[in-house]
This record gives structure tokens, C-alpha cells and sequence, in this order.
């Protein structure tokens, strides 16, 4: 058997990957919230106001299911919907003022500890790193985008 050569950046990644995805469980579990809450949370967080639609796509939910979700953290507190400047026809979605209250406080401590370590990189490296993560964003968005239109295996198929 042929043993592939690790690559140590690749390996730190997908240790960064996951670990996150701990923390985000940990966080999930903490605000009382799914996991497809808190995916909902972070796209408003990092993207600003969306449509219903826009965030339904970037989830991958229906439109019956985006509602419910959306129903569900408006009830919570989480986020409120607002007319469209542009476009009567369409609310948008953001977070609400008093979303980073009902954040557990481990969240602050983690953007503050990022937000350190990414001051702490030289000038110079910025945008080699930068790049780097941009375009491994990119290959996700591809991957995932080829995940969505493949065939659900027989096992997952049904009778």
C-alpha cells in the first residue's frame, strides 16, 4: 500500500475544519438552536441581510423548510425581517440587535482570540494567507455544488 505524503498546511486546515465544527456544535447546543440555525446566524453575520431565498439557497432548504426556519428564529430573538429597499415583493432577513446578547459568551472570546491572531500576521503574508483561504472557500463551494447535483445513493434512495 502506497502511503500519500501529508501535507502540513493541508492537515492544519482540515484540523482547523474540525474543530471549529466542535466548537459550533458546542455553540449550537449552548444557544438552544440547530445546527442549520446557526449556519443561518453566520451567513446573516458574515453576508448582511439576505431574502428568504437567498438564505434558503445558501442552505440548501426549501422554501416551506426556510420559512419554518426563519419563523423560528424570529420567535427567538435572532433575527427580524424588513421590507426590501428596492423591492416590495421580498422582506430581508437580518440579525437583530440583541442577537450578540443572546450569543453565549464563548462566542465574544472566540472572534476576539481570531481577531488577535490575524494582527499577529506580518504584512507580508497577508494576502498569500488571504488568497489561500479564498480560494479553499472556492473548492468547498465547488465541491458542494457537485455534492447538490449527484444522484442520492441507492441506500439513501428508499424502497
Amino acid at each position: 500500500m502506497v502511503q500519500r505524503k501529508r501535507d502540513p498546511l493541508v492537515d492544519a486546515l482540515q484540523r482547523f475544519g474540525l474543530q471549529r465544527d466542535r466548537m459550533r456544535a458546542a455553540l449550537a447546543r449552548h444557544a438552544g438552536i440547530t445546527d442549520t440555525d446557526l449556519d443561518a446566524l453566520e451567513h446573516l453575520e458574515a453576508d448582511g441581510p439576505l431574502t428568504q431565498r437567498e438564505l434558503g439557497d445558501r442552505l440548501s432548504l426549501t422554501s416551506g423548510a426556510i420559512t419554518m426556519l426563519v419563523d423560528r428564529l424570529e420567535h427567538a430573538g435572532w433575527v427580524h425581517r424588513r421590507p426590501h429597499p428596492t423591492d416590495r415583493r421580498y422582506l430581508l432577513l437580518e440579525l437583530s440587535p440583541n442577537a450578540t446578547e443572546l450569543a453565549p459568551a464563548g462566542l465574544a472570546r472566540y472572534h476576539a482570540s481570531i481577531r488577535a491572531l490575524a494582527a499577529k500576521v506580518p504584512a507580508e503574508h497577508r494576502s498569500v494567507i488571504d488568497a489561500f483561504l479564498h480560494a479553499a472557500a472556492d473548492a468547498a463551494t465547488n465541491a458542494t455544488g457537485e455534492l447538490a447535483h449527484q444522484p442520492d445513493p441507492p441506500s439513501r434512495r428508499g424502497p
